[in-house]
């Protein structure tokens, strides 16, 4: 560190700086080796998502640095840079203790690097000489051989505003590859714009291994030295060069006169100080490391915190749930259990009624719609036409696309094994058409891709409304992902009955949903990162949800399969109030053969008194349990429904978990390894 002298010093003048001991320098840390393993694993992480260029300066750091560390430690590379007529031959010739290099009038006189080796306690300066590029007749040997200065290889540079443009390359190649740099400036340039701009502030990281050396005060009168060092550090500040007045790391300001001698002892002390460090490869390196991780600042660094909240999750789920209709399954697999509720505890003569108008067909086609409160009384209509009974009269298991969690045994595929591509026996991707297939006269329209027509709703004359009115139309296959590839809704098979209201194609609907939360998601994840990296994030996104809307279509048609049959198990007061049932139409059946035998007068003209309560029994009893029943049955089907819903949610989230959510959270955990791995390199 150089402070300007007291007054009184050199007979009151105060031209005069003398070098301080440690002068505010710091010993490169142990930590330079971790940063440069961390800097060369952020690139080995980062080559598929930034593009070479970005990552080519960091590149040349790391393999600067391992050509540096193959070379001799035990040596000290520092050049001397200069202007053209600022003396920097002068003041090598002054420190090696004779004429090395070329003095001259003759501009410019150093046409190539002039070197002088002070010899280590162990070789190596020919590797640094020929990785430096100095020609062997250039290589030279001080005349004094002082030992303060052991490890220096001195080297004097090109002006480095040479009207030659190779001198000037050349300096800025060498620039790069020496340990530490003496600046030479004179009274008369030293404020020169292109030293400044080009050099010095560019290069304000690397003040810890730079020397700035004001030549030729022996030139200036009186005071002038100190006013011009002043305004030299002036500038320097400006150029963003700490110069260490505080104690602070930075580069180090002397003036001296390389003709007369003034001033070089002190330079020489400071730089055998400087050498006997052994650390000036490691702090330009350092700074090195300091630089490229600056430059990659923009492509690592996040405006803000960055990951998926679980709000965001959630509403990923719910839109996912909402695509496959999970609330409307909830609400067909409730009116299911409730009509087969309604058929294990009603009467024998109800049953038979259902039987005969599913043979005959009465409700339509049904489109594979269970009916709309076809309990009679368990809040809404009693299906007006919409019976849709299976043969053998077995009702229907659920709405036409329920895509509902599964039976109560947990019957159905799991969400990994969907998601996976799992192939559906006999069922296509692209989906196919059944129109010649009929179900007891259920028009299977999902599979056609026709979409919900108005015959297959014979009676309600009335088109869905909202997308839960869709999802309840029937649309049983191919909802949320398998649209033709024309774009269009097919026109064979677009009305059931022949002439109802046109097809409406709820895939159409569902797909701009899935669509939407991907991209919200994908949004969410990416706010805040760095381009490349949200970029990355997004194309995760994207892939993932390249087949999500068919993977949600094979996890609803799993549902609705498992949901066919009914419930797994049935509730034991079926069986009970079914033996209730059947007792009570037994009575029922007695009193009235009993009723008739009095009326035709085979029995005693008072019998039908005893026949009258069995038959008022029966008849009343049936109705009253059936009631009971259906009442006592709202609960366990609202559970049913309930479970059918959360279970076809969950599948539905661990679809799309597996396809979206997991491989942009493994990009955010790569972004996060390869920030970390910043953070050391960059020294944070």
């Amino acid at each position: 560190m150089v402070q300007q002298r007291s007054p009184g010093v050199d007979g009151g003048r105060g031209g005069g700086y003398r070098w301080v001991a440690d002068g505010g320098r710091r010993a490169a840390g142990g930590g330079l080796r971790g940063r440069l393993d961390a800097l060369r694993e952020l690139i080995a992480l980062s080559r598929t998502r930034l593009d070479g260029r970005t990552l080519e300066g960091a590149g040349r750091v790391l393999e600067t640095a391992d050509e540096r560390y193959r070379l001799s430690g035990e040596h000290t590379v520092v050049a001397i840079a200069g202007a053209t007529g600022s003396g920097k031959s002068s003041l090598f010739n002054a420190l090696a203790g004779a004429n090395r290099s070329q003095v001259g009038p003759r501009r410019p006189t150093t046409a190539e690097p002039v070197a002088c080796v002070w010899p280590g306690s162990r070789p190596g300066a020919e590797g640094l000489l020929h990785r430096l590029g100095v020609p062997a007749h250039r290589r030279h040997t001080p005349a004094d051989g002082s030992s303060e200065l052991h490890g220096l290889i001195l080297i004097d540079l090109p002006d480095h505003d040479s009207s030659a443009t190779e001198h000037r390359a050349q300096v800025d190649r060498m620039l790069e590859l020496v340990d530490a740099v003496i600046w030479v400036v004179d009274p008369e340039k030293y404020a020169d714009a292109v030293l400044h701009e080009r050099y010095l502030r560019p290069l304000a990281g690397y003040a810890e291994v730079m020397f700035v050396v004001l030549n030729q005060v022996d030139r200036l009168p009186g005071d002038a030295a100190d006013q011009v060092v002043d305004d030299l550090r002036r500038l320097l500040d400006e150029d963003g060069l700490a110069l260490g007045e505080h104690g602070e790391p930075g580069a180090a300001v002397l003036a001296l006169s390389a003709a007369t001698g003034r001033g070089v002892g002190e330079l020489r002390e400071a730089l055998g100080q400087f050498v006997a460090e052994r650390g000036a490869a490691d702090r330009r390196l350092a700074a090195d490391v300091d630089a490229a991780a600056e430059r990659l600042r923009s492509v690592y660094v996040a405006q803000s915190q960055v990951g998926l909240t679980e709000r965001a999750r959630a509403e990923f789920d719910d839109r996912l749930a909402e695509a496959v209709g999970a609330v409307a399954t909830g609400r067909a697999a409730e009116r299911d259990w409730l009509r087969y509720a309604e058929r294990a505890c009603g009467s024998p003569w109800a049953r038979m009624r259902g039987r005969r108008g599913s043979r005959w067909g009465t409700g339509g086609s049904g489109a594979g719609v269970t009916g709309v409160g076809a309990f009679t009384g368990a809040g809404g209509p009693t299906g007006t036409g919409r019976t849709d009974e299976r043969r053998g009269g077995a009702p229907p298991a659920r709405m036409g696309r329920t895509g509902a969690a599964g039976r109560g045994d947990g019957g159905w595929a799991a969400a990994g094994q969907t998601c996976g591509g799992r192939s559906e026996a006999g069922r296509s991707e692209a989906g196919r058409s059944e129109a010649g297939r009929s179900e007891a006269g259920r028009n299977e329209v999902g599979r056609t891709g026709a979409g919900v027509t108005g015959a297959g709703r014979a009676g309600s004359g009335r088109r869905g409304g909202g997308r839960a009115a869709l999802w309840r139309n029937g649309v049983r296959r191919g909802v949320v992902g398998r649209q033709g590839l024309s774009g269009h809704l097919p026109s064979a098979g677009a009305s059931a009955g022949g002439g109802g209201e046109p097809a409406v194609d709820g895939r159409a609907a569902a797909r701009p949903v899935v669509e939407q939360a991907v991209r919200t998601v994908a949004g969410e994840a990416s706010h805040g990162l760095p381009a490349p990296w949200a970029q990355a994030v997004r194309e995760a996104a994207d892939r993932g949800a390249y087949g999500l809307p068919e993977a949600l279509d094979r996890v609803a048609a799993d549902a609705e399969e498992s949901l066919r049959g009914g419930p797994a198990v049935k509730p034991r007061w079926w069986t009970v109030a079914a033996s209730l049932q059947g007792l009570l139409s037994v009575l029922q059946v007695v009193g009235l053969l009993w009723l008739l035998g009095a009326v035709t007068g085979v029995g005693e003209g008072t019998a039908w008194v005893s026949g009258l309560l069995p038959a008022l029994v029966g008849s009343v009893g049936g109705p009253t349990l059936a009631w009971m029943c259906r009442v006592v049955a709202r609960g366990p089907a609202r559970r049913y429904g309930q479970d059918a819903e959360r279970r076809l949610r969950s599948a539905a989230a661990g679809c799309g978990r597996a396809r979206v959510l997991e491989p942009v959270a493994a990009e955010l955990l790569r972004y996060r390894e390869v920030r970390e791995q910043y953070a050391v390199a960059s020294g944070a």
